[in-house]
């Protein structure tokens, strides 16, 4: 078993930015891919990001240029840089990882933007 645990999320004004993190522990050995997804109230869990252990990324295109994937696989942590946030990006943010064909997720964490 994966535990995952995000941070970071938050109130922040249109045009601002949030670090949210989100650390992987006990069964770490094997994961491969990790990454962010989003529920905004009435709407679909959707992707935003996603890394791989080798450090490859993919983006939603609604998110290029303005929030950045990262991961320090020492610290079993995944980041996500968000900047220049919209009022659309309202949502709950959940951490994934997949590891040996299983996929574990996060709690969530808020992420309110106002306009």
């Amino acid at each position: 078993q994966v535990q995952l645990v995000e941070s970071g999320g938050g109130l922040v004004q249109a045009g601002g930015s949030l670090r949210l993190s989100c650390a992987a522990s006990g069964s770490i050995f094997g994961i491969n891919a990790m990454g962010w997804y989003r529920q905004a109230p009435g709407k679909q869990r959707e992707l935003v990001a996603t890394i791989t252990s080798g450090g490859s990324t993919d983006y939603v295109d609604s998110v290029k240029g303005r929030i950045t994937i990262s991961r320090d696989n020492a610290k079993n942590t995944v980041y996500l840089q968000m900047n220049a946030l919209k009022a659309e990006d309202t949502a709950v943010y959940y951490c994934r990882c997949t590891r040996r064909g299983y996929n574990y997720w996060g709690q969530g964490t808020q992420v309110t933007v106002s306009s």
